[in-house]
């Protein structure tokens, strides 16, 4: 089996010291598992899509213009 090496911040690597029974190396295993099976379904779900790049943008910029809309909104409503 391949070997991988990470690297991890100091305050989380001391957390994780105080856990000495716990198989950090199999967490990661099952977190790595995870997001690529995550990924492998997005992937499939992209092949089926009839979407064309000028429609994400589109509806990106139509969620984006929505949000705002919305704080707006939000914001001169607490004002009152």
């Amino acid at each position: 089996m391949p070997n991988l090496t990470l690297s991890v911040p100091r305050d989380l690597y001391e957390e994780m010291k105080k856990h000495p029974e716990i198989r950090w190396s199999e967490i990661a295993r099952q977190a790595l598992a995870k997001k690529l099976e995550d990924l492998r379904l997005l992937d499939e779900i992209l092949a089926k899509s009839k979407l064309t790049e000028k429609d994400v943008e589109d509806l990106s910029s139509a969620i984006k213009k929505g949000v705002g809309e919305r704080y707006r909104r939000a914001r001169t409503q607490g004002r009152g």
